[in-house]
């Protein structure tokens, strides 16, 4: 699976996702593109998942369209150690997420 990691996550989170091919917006040079543009570019690159702390992408995106999944980590902050616990759950719903889908990270068990 091709993950993409948003501007604001922690690049150290990615070896969590050792067994996926994992980039982040910087690697591909995509700093600074509106969220449109960017799931674009995603899809035209063959990416799979949007892992990012942006609450509010899913409703301003049609993600159906885009044939890319979202995972939203969601904490206090988007520092790694807030982050960092996270990461099971979040390897636990790759295995599950289709194109189109969103999915929001918590620290709750019931999320």
């Amino acid at each position: 699976m091709r993950i993409l990691l948003d501007e604001c996550v922690p690049r150290p989170l990615r070896r969590d996702l050792a067994t996926h091919d994992v980039r982040t917006v910087q690697e591909m040079g995509w700093v600074g593109l509106e969220n449109g543009e960017l799931l674009h570019e995603m899809t035209d690159a063959g990416f799979d998942v949007f892992l990012t702390v942006d609450q509010n992408l899913r409703y301003q995106q049609n993600l159906r369209e885009a044939c890319v999944a979202v995972v939203v980590l969601m904490a206090v902050s988007n520092k790694l150690s807030d982050l960092a616990p996270l990461m099971p759950r979040t390897v636990a719903a790759l295995a599950k997420i289709r194109p189109g889908e969103s999915v929001e990270i918590t620290g709750q068990a019931d999320s």
